[in-house]
C-alpha cells in the first residue's frame, strides 16, 4: 500500500516556486497560472483538511510577481499559440476557442487575429493534408468519404465553403500544396 503524500501548508515562496517550476515546462496565460495554482492550493488543503479560502489570497500576489518579472505575458502566449495552431491547420475558429478556454481575453484574440497574415483556406489545405482528407486521400475511396471529410473539416472550424473548396479539389498540385 502506497504511503499518503506528504503536503504542507501552502506559502507565498511554495507557491512562486511551483509557479516556476510549471513556467519551466509550459507556456501559460495568467488565468491559466492561476487555475494551475488554485487546484494546487484544493488537493493540498483537502488532503490536510484545510479551509483552501484562507491561501487563495497568495494566488494573485504570485501571478502579479510572475507578469512583473516577465515570466507570464498574455500577449506573447497568444502570440506563439496561434503560430503554432497555424503550422498545424487549424481554423480561426479553433483557435479563437482554444485561446479562450487558457483565459486569453476576447480583445486580444481579436487583435491577433486581425493581425495574423494566414487565412483559414491555407489553414485548410494543410489541415486536409495534415489528416489525408479529399484530394490527399486514397483516389480510390475519395468519392465515397467525401461526406465525411467534409464533416471533418466542418468539426475542425472551417466554414463549410471552405471545406467544399478543399475536398473537391482536383488533385495534388501547386494550387493546393500548401507549402508552395
Amino acid at each position: 500500500m502506497p504511503a499518503k503524500p506528504r503536503y504542507k501548508l501552502p506559502t507565498e515562496e511554495s507557491l512562486t516556486r511551483a509557479a516556476v517550476h510549471y513556467l519551466e515546462r509550459y507556456a501559460s496565460s495568467e488565468t491559466n497560472l492561476n487555475i494551475v495554482l488554485q487546484r494546487k492550493i484544493f488537493r493540498i488543503c483537502h488532503t490536510l483538511g484545510q479551509d483552501p479560502v484562507a491561501y487563495l489570497d497568495m494566488i494573485d500576489t504570485v501571478v502579479a510577481k510572475c507578469v512583473r518579472i516577465g515570466l507570464v505575458n498574455d500577449r506573447q502566449f497568444a502570440e506563439t499559440k496561434i503560430s503554432s495552431l497555424r503550422r498545424k491547420g487549424a481554423s480561426q475558429r479553433k483557435i479563437e476557442s482554444q485561446l479562450a478556454a487558457k483565459g486569453v481575453g476576447h480583445e486580444l484574440i481579436l487583435s491577433l487575429m486581425s493581425e495574423d497574415p494566414h487565412d483559414d483556406s491555407i489553414a485548410a489545405k494543410k489541415y486536409a493534408r495534415r489528416r489525408r482528407l479529399g484530394p490527399y486521400r486514397d483516389p480510390f475511396k475519395r468519392l465515397e468519404r467525401r461526406d465525411k471529410d467534409l464533416a471533418a473539416m466542418c468539426r475542425a472550424g472551417f466554414s463549410f465553403e471552405i471545406a467544399r473548396q478543399v475536398i473537391d479539389a482536383d488533385g495534388i498540385g501547386s494550387e493546393l500544396d500548401p507549402t508552395r
